[in-house]
Parts: C-alpha cells; structure tokens; sequence
C-alpha cells in the first residue's frame, strides 16, 4: 500500500502497490501494520457496502459523537465517487476545512478518514458501489450531520447533486448549531 498524506492532518488517501505479471494484479488492499506505521488507526468492527442506482447521488456529511466517534476506510469497487472529508477537531488547525478526491474504479485509491471528520460523497457513475469499514459499529443516538451545501463549508461539488436522502437534506447548518465533534 502506498499511503499518502492529504492536506487535514490524520486523513490520508491510500493506493495500492500492484504486483503485476499476466495473469492481472496482485495487491495488499489493508494491512494493519502498515496503517499503525503510518500513525493511522488500524480498527475495523464492520464493513459496510453502499450502492447508488444514479450518478449525482448524495450521501453525508456523516459522523458520530464520541465515544462512537468512528475512523472510516473507503473504496469506491465499481463507477466513480467524489469522496469529501470534513475536519470537525476544534482544536485542529484545519478545524471546519474539507478535502475532496475522486475514488474509482480505475485508481482504485481509498480514503482514510480519521475519527472526528464528517463524510460525505456525490456518484460521479451510474451504478456507483462502495465499500467501507468503520472503525465503530453504527449507533443511531450519536449519529450527527452536516449540510451539504452548507455556504461556510463551501465544498466545490465537481457536479450537482440530484438525489439527496430527506434526512440529509435536513441536516442543519453550522450556523444554526454548534458543532462538537467530542
């Protein structure tokens, strides 16, 4: 795995080492070790798969409070996504900035995405599928959200979304709540 450090501290973007010869490929897609080495949380208590009928599906921002707080691995296997992370560590330097990456298919790069972030992602593909594993088992009395189009985020959207859960549609704003991710 070559991991590679992305502008939010503790997030990184992850591609593979492939080992070729005739018959395809060969690459190690998660290695503990390695992710300890990189000062990254190695957990995982469950995986999960998402797909999306349509390109312009919206899904996030996601996150969960302490002690829930999970750390995300994420691989889009089939299409295209836009995978956005949100720094919610108040204490960080990088405290409310977002950094966006283009997982497919074809590069077949995977986000890191450290507890304490918010999630999100937008289809960029027809028949997008994606596999994560978490670090945490999903608990619905810690989950939170934030906006999509929240104007003080100001994420750049490389398309427009046209399928947006009511749920995520209705997340707040920041500047209707305080944002804790402790």
């Amino acid at each position: 795995m070559l991991i590679n450090t992305t502008p939010l501290a503790g997030a990184a973007l992850v591609d593979l080492k492939l080992l070729e010869d005739e018959r395809g490929f060969f690459a190690r897609a998660f290695c503990r070790q390695e992710f300890i080495d990189a000062g990254l949380e190695p957990l995982v208590e469950q995986a999960n798969i998402s797909f999306n009928h349509k390109a312009g599906t919206l899904r996030g921002f996601h996150y969960q409070l302490e002690p829930n707080a999970e750390t995300k691995f994420i691989r889009c296997y089939r299409g295209a996504i836009y995978d956005v992370i949100v720094d919610l560590r108040p204490e960080s330097p990088t405290y409310l900035q977002w950094f966006g990456a283009e997982l497919n298919e074809d590069n077949r790069t995977a986000m890191y995405v450290p507890r304490n972030f918010a999630h999100a992602y937008l289809t960029l593909t027809d028949k997008a599928e994606v596999l994560y594993q978490v670090s945490t088992a999903y608990t619905p009395g810690a989950e939170r959200g934030l906006r999509w189009d929240d104007p003080r985020l100001a994420v750049e959207w490389p398309i427009q979304p046209v399928v947006v859960s009511s749920k995520d549609a209705a997340w707040p704003l920041l500047s209707e709540v305080s944002v804790e991710a402790r």
